[in-house]
């Protein structure tokens, strides 16, 4: 097992008090620079590749158990003892195992659209997907290709995830910087039943009302665990919040972030 480091990308003010933000499978850590840039530019903004996406080591295994790992080591390295944690998607679910191993490290925890007990039979379907990667002939390719699923990001912004997530591969066609087997096993663990947040970690649970992504018996159990230490929100957005929704989703980060923290 290598405890190679995550690569890590820093945004807003060294100073600050620390936020981690976790990008979902098949993403990166740069993903979040606008949200970074725009919403928390007084925070120290800590947002890493996960293991097997953009530069960080591709090596298995690729459980919860070792992005957690991952995760921890990262604080340690960063020398940040406690921190707000925000995951998208797949990040989600590792934010929310962060905080159920080591919730002294977590003041804060907010779920953007978690990907969290997904239903085995789309997960599978999903994993299946990635089993032949997607390649392209050069960067406008994949830039429509982007362009098809991210179908409100504004031009600036494919521009970036092109520049900032495209790879060569030996015979010279360009494929996004991720390791495919990685993104099958992130789908796995997907699919494991769903856990609660831990009950003394404030949550914020937010739910992109067109994906359809979180499930019902996870926001009950979410419910009944946490009482008023959770809160839910919706924005009326597709699964990729903070690019169909990048102002509305950094404005809600901010505002709930800011808040005392023993508010219930």
């Amino acid at each position: 097992m290598t405890d190679a480091a995550l690569f890590v990308h820093r945004y807003g003010d060294s100073a600050g008090a620390p936020v981690v933000l976790l990008h979902g499978v098949t993403g990166h850590g740069a993903r979040w620079r606008r949200t970074a840039e725009g919403h928390l530019a007084d925070r120290r903004v800590i947002a890493p590749d996960l293991r097997g996406h953009g530069r960080s080591p591709y090596e298995p295994p690729w459980t919860v158990d070792r992005h957690v790992a991952d995760v921890l080591a990262m604080l340690d390295v960063e020398g940040v003892e406690r921190a707000d944690v925000v995951g998208h998607s797949f990040g989600g679910m590792i934010a929310l195992h962060l905080a159920r191993t080591a919730p002294e490290r977590v003041r804060r925890l907010v779920l953007l659209d978690p990907a969290i007990g997904l239903d085995p039979e789309f997960a599978g379907r999903e994993a299946r997907g990635y089993l032949v990667p997607v390649s392209f002939a050069d960067a406008a390719e994949a830039r429509a290709f982007r362009a098809a699923r991210w179908p409100k990001a504004s031009p600036a912004l494919l521009d970036e995830e092109v520049e900032a997530h495209l790879e060569p591969l030996p015979d010279g066609r360009l494929r996004w910087r991720f390791e495919p087997a990685a993104i099958v096993g992130a789908y796995s663990e997907m699919a494991r039943p769903h856990v609660p947040p831990p009950v003394d970690v404030p949550t914020h649970l937010v739910i992109a009302t067109q994906a359809d992504l979180v499930r019902p018996e996870f926001v009950v159990d979410c419910r009944a665990t946490l009482g008023p230490g959770l809160t839910i929100s919706e924005i009326e957005s597709g699964h990729m919040l903070y690019v169909d929704r990048l102002a509305q989703t950094g404005a809600l980060l901010r505002s709930w972030l800011d808040g005392p923290v023993d508010a219930r």
